[in-house]
């Protein structure tokens, strides 16, 4: 029995009574096969693409009507045995993107006790802040399950629109001057005598830059530009004063190539390995800088040492900075010329004193810098502007000497 619909097609054929698809699958229990006559029309239909023979699927037997029974759960090999129908939905094989979590709500949630009853959540999306965070909220910002990094202190001033900048209190200040008159009383008496507050300010120094920075403890590299400025003292002490800007110069120099070195052999990451090369090279700068007022003539360190004494008072006062800052300098040069006349520097001696009172506040100033703590006022904002002001001791000592 031929299709009419597939007359015409090119290479179609009757295969008459032989159906060589009767070796298929059994027929199931309960079921009968397809007659002859329907198994004879759909043999034509396994000669074409898939594509075409699922869109001719859609075709298959319009004049019949299939009688409706009950829906019953579908038995494999139920349907045609020879044409394969997919029944099932499909499904997309493409990665789909995972849905964006919302965290708002449990951001800011407070950590759950294992006794207590959890608080339920605010509709603003934030917990209320407990009595006892009151202080520390004052200092970071709130913990947060998205990885929000904590607040500094400085970081907060300058979101505030506040100055991250504090200046030292009337404390260090009376610090500072007791070791500068100590630094102008021993200069009197000798080298060695001035030795010992000398290496005091050596080490408050190296310790006070390292916690400036916020390296804390750091005790090799305070150790390391401590031993800078010890060495430089015993290079001063053994080639005389006369020498002295070879043995300071000459000193730096060995510890920069030093602390290279040393910071080699570290297996500390790249930025930390930078970080601490950088503090340990001005640390050890500084240190040895100071020892400029072993170097310097008795009388200039006498006259500074006064003058940064007197300037770090009067900037110290409950002045607006730049009045504090114009009478810290009055008051230096007015130090200078009072303590110069007694030391036959006259006059000359007001510029010595506004020198060594300019660098003080210089070193007064970085001591200030990035909302610093009370050790760092203790410690730097103590030792910055007496080791600052060492090369102007030396240097304007040696010029209106």
């Amino acid at each position: 029995m031929s299709d009419p619909r597939y007359e015409g097609y090119e290479g179609y054929q009757r295969y008459g009574d032989h159906d060589p698809y009767q070796q298929g699958y059994p027929p199931e229990q309960g079921q009968q096969p397809y007659p002859p006559e329907q198994a004879q029309q759909q043999q034509p239909q396994q000669q074409y693409a898939p594509e075409q023979q699922y869109a001719q699927q859609q075709y298959q037997y319009p004049q019949q009507q299939p009688q409706q029974y009950p829906q019953q759960p579908q038995q494999p090999y139920a349907h045609d045995a020879y044409t394969q129908q997919w029944e099932g939905q499909t499904w997309d094989t493409q990665v789909q993107p995972s849905p964006v979590v919302d965290v708002t709500e449990t951001a800011y949630l407070p950590p759950q006790g294992y006794g207590e009853p959890s608080p339920a959540p605010r509709p603003e999306g934030r917990a209320p802040m407990a009595a006892d965070d009151s202080e520390s909220s004052a200092t970071y910002g709130p913990a947060t399950t998205t990885g929000n990094p904590r607040v500094t202190d400085a970081q907060r001033a300058r979101a505030e629109g506040r100055s991250p900048i504090i200046e030292p209190g009337i404390q260090p200040a009376a610090l500072t001057a007791i070791l500068g008159l100590l630094l102008a009383g021993t200069a009197a008496v000798g080298q060695y005598a001035l030795l010992v507050p000398l290496i005091l300010l050596q080490a408050v120094t190296a310790a006070g830059w390292f916690r400036l920075n916020g390296m804390w403890p750091a005790r090799q590299g305070i150790a390391l530009a401590f031993l800078g400025g010890v060495v430089a003292d015993i290079a001063l002490l053994a080639t005389g004063k006369e020498n002295a800007p070879a043995a300071i110069l000459g000193t730096l120099g060995v510890w920069v190539l030093l602390v290279l070195v040393l910071q080699l052999r570290s297996r500390a990451s790249a930025d930390e390995r930078m970080a601490g090369l950088m503090a340990t090279v001005a640390s050890s700068a500084l240190a040895i800088i100071a020892t400029g007022h072993l170097a310097a003539t008795d009388d200039a360190v006498t006259v500074g040492g006064i003058a940064v004494a007197v300037a770090v008072i009067a900037r110290a006062l409950p002045l607006p900075t730049p009045a504090s800052v114009v009478v810290a300098l009055l008051a230096a040069a007015g130090a200078g010329i009072a303590v110069g006349g007694m030391a036959d520097f006259g006059s000359k001696g007001a510029l010595l004193g506004l020198g060594a009172g300019v660098c003080a506040l210089i070193g007064h100033r970085v001591a200030s810098y990035d909302y610093p703590s009370r050790f760092v006022h203790m410690t730097a904002g103590v030792a910055l502007p007496l080791a600052a002001a060492a090369p102007a001791v030396y240097l304007l000592g040696r010029a209106i000497g």
